[in-house]
């Protein structure tokens, strides 16, 4: 099946690698260099990631490429990835589009430079909002969204109509990290246009990539206005929000309340009301936008691949039977369907690289000198991609890749879907529950049919979405399904969020209008 790639993402605005590199001209460039522009010729705009994938392909494990004078250096073989993972000679670097996020989210968990203090104070005080504990806590409401979803798509297969996978997704994950974490309700299903929050979190994504795109932030003078006006609107948003909690005094306990209440558990620091601000825009962002994406790859694997799913499905009835509400411990049951998502995210990281500097002079895997700030990108999809380690069908979608044996058999650190080190992914296990949750719902209670004309594109803004992904469905009849439907009166403990009165949910309009 022939897969291209869009959009306005990955891997521009590199500042200067070059600069941290003693031997670089050891590391391959593309041919064709022109003196200034650098490898400009054959380049895409559009599809910056898939001219990356193309280069690495031709290139080897690591190479280089310049633009507008500055050259930078990508690596994504499995023996560079695990010289990187060592947390005593390397760390995060805040580079790419990530950097031009910092307008946005500042020194929030995603966003901040390793040497600022607020990073450690809010992962300590927020880490908690991530046991066993909490996330029994949230499995509720996930099951109250998942509720909501399920309505939805019920009343598009009543119309006879295909559903916008994307779409739908985004509005499910924001749904489900709004109400767990902070108590509120976007009311994204009962609108039949995106909430302004999505439009304005877009518009940064996509401006923040559009700046590595071009020699000079002045070119996009238009550009950066509109980027002003989302900023305001996202501010403008979580202010409401942490108003509205403030008046009311008490969310349960939840990721809000962590932030405006609780102390760090040795110093006794609190976050600033600013810092509040970014951490709320952070989870609000990074909490939803690469969970709706696994769910559409995944969802789109799952349609193409039918024997795949009618496994996942005869799990998801065997484990659940015939209960209405799965319970929490019931989800971690569903081994194949975690395996489907592992293999959609091996195949489709949602967020497709990171980047990672050196902390003092080093040598990468024994070859390649690095000084120390010298930082480099690794490439997700190839490094999840790599024969060496996946084998000569690594293209293939085989979620027994994920099997036990199979997983213990590989070589550490190469598969690295949350990023690494100590600056991973803190919601990870947040993620991976809902997102094997809704799977297992939706398989219970649908067939899912491909458009045979589809050809899989991914819009690239940061991160990675199918684009134009509809599917049909097929309500599954008998008595596995009798009762798969989950609606909001099957969740008491979700009552209280689900059933929020009007006013609660978040301003439509941007600020001055």
């Amino acid at each position: 099946m022939a897969e291209t790639i869009t959009g306005t993402g990955l891997p521009r605005g590199f500042r200067g690698a070059e600069q941290g590199w003693p031997e670089l001209r050891r590391i391959p460039h593309p041919p064709r260099r022109l003196p200034l522009l650098g490898d400009v010729i054959g380049a895409s705009g559009r599809a910056p990631l898939q001219d990356t994938l193309r280069h690495a392909r031709r290139l080897g494990p690591i190479f280089r490429r310049k633009a507008f004078g500055r050259e930078f250096v990508f690596t994504w073989g499995a023996d560079l990835v695990a010289d990187l993972a060592d947390e005593s000679r390397f760390a995060k670097h805040v580079g790419l589009g990530v950097a031009n996020l910092r307008p946005v989210a500042g020194d929030g968990l995603f966003t901040a430079y390793n040497h600022e203090p607020n990073w450690q104070l809010a992962h300590d005080v927020l880490a908690p909002g991530f046991n066993r504990e909490a996330m029994e806590g949230y499995h509720g409401m996930m099951l109250a969204v998942a509720g909501r979803l399920t309505d939805h798509w019920d009343g598009e297969l009543a119309a006879g109509r295909a559903v916008d996978v994307p779409g739908d997704m985004t509005k499910l994950t924001l749904e489900t990290i709004a109400r767990t974490g902070f108590g509120h309700d976007f009311g994204s299903f009962e609108r039949s246009r995106p909430h302004p929050f999505i439009t304005a979190m877009v518009g940064t994504l996509t401006y923040a990539q559009l700046l590595n795109t071009v020699p000079s932030p002045l070119l996009l003078r238009r550009a950066a206005r509109r980027n002003e006006a989302d900023i305001a609107q996202l501010n403008h948003t979580v202010d409401e929000l942490v108003r509205a909690r403030r008046a009311s005094g008490d969310g349960g306990g939840d990721l809000l309340d962590r932030m405006l209440d609780t102390a760090h558990p040795e110093t006794g620091e609190r976050l600033s009301d600013q810092n509040v601000r970014r951490q709320v825009i952070t989870f609000l962002i990074a909490g939803h936008e690469t969970t709706s994406g696994a769910l559409s790859f995944a969802l789109h694997h799952l349609s193409r691949h039918p024997e795949v799913a009618a496994r996942a499905r005869a799990e998801v009835d065997q484990v659940w039977g015939g209960t209405a509400v799965p319970g929490y411990d019931q989800v971690a049951k569903l081994r194949y369907v975690r395996r489907v998502l592992d293999e959609t995210l091996r195949l489709w990281p949602t967020a497709p690289a990171y980047a990672r500097e050196a902390r003092a002079d080093t040598v990468l895997a024994g070859t390649h000198p690095m000084r120390r700030g010298a930082w480099t990108l690794v490439l997700l999809p190839m490094l999840h991609r790599d024969p060496s380690v996946w084998g000569a069908d690594a293209a293939r979608f085989d979620p027994d890749r994920f099997e036990a044996p199979a997983v213990r058999s590989r070589p550490p650190h190469t598969y690295k879907p949350f990023g690494t080190g100590a600056r991973a992914c803190i919601g990870r296990q947040f993620a991976l529950h809902e997102a094997t949750l809704v799977l297992g719902l939706l398989l219970r209670r649908y067939e899912l049919r491909a458009d045979p004309a589809y050809r899989l594109r991914v819009t690239e803004r940061l991160t990675l979405m199918p684009e134009g992904l509809r599917l049909r469905l097929e309500r599954r009849t008998g008595a596995a399904t009798a009762s798969a439907g989950v609606r909001r009166a099957d969740v008491p403990s979700a009552r209280a969020v689900t059933e929020a009165p009007s006013e609660s949910r978040c301003p439509v309009h941007r600020p001055g209008q």
